[in-house]
């Protein structure tokens, strides 16, 4: 199975706090990773910047996503669970969630309107790019940026 992107990471992540529990990002990445069936090859994929695996930074904007949609509260650090909105939500029995869904709930919205930026291009497919977290993207931009300039220079 290839690594899902963060929107595929949110329900299952969702369900995994419905025991109504405090849990760590470590636990819930790899809770995630058994639940995915990801391999160790896949697990151990780096980002370009070789500083974080793609597979737990999918999971931690995942989190964050959730987080800012008030599904999920933070503990202390590190640490989170469900809110009562996170299991009103799973009552409905959500087919997936994704940054559609969550723009049902207001703070989300705002969340999502403080960080808008002017759009940069990328190079890509746009929906492949939908699915990428924002350090993906980032990572990709200045992948494609050093190319073209080395490019440019021979």
């Amino acid at each position: 199975m290839a690594i899902p992107d963060y929107q595929n990471c949110m329900l299952p992540l969702l369900e995994f706090l419905g025991d109504q529990n405090e849990h760590s990002l470590r636990e819930t990445i790899d809770h995630l990773a058994t639940h995915f069936k990801l391999t160790d090859d896949e697990l151990k994929q780096l980002l370009p910047s070789g500083q974080q695996t793609i597979f737990s930074n999918r999971v931690a904007w995942a989190r964050t996503y959730l987080k800012q949609a008030g599904l999920l509260e933070p503990t202390r650090r590190g640490y989170f669970r469900i809110t009562q909105r996170g299991l009103e939500i799973l009552k409905r029995k959500p087919e997936k969630i994704t940054v559609k869904y969550l723009e049902q709930f207001k703070e989300f919205r705002e969340f999502r309107k403080r960080k808008k930026r002017p759009p940069c291009k990328i190079k890509g497919n746009n929906k492949y790019e939908k699915q990428k977290t924002p350090v993906e993207a980032l990572e990709e931009a200045y992948e494609n940026q050093r190319e073209e300039l080395a490019k440019e220079l021979l």
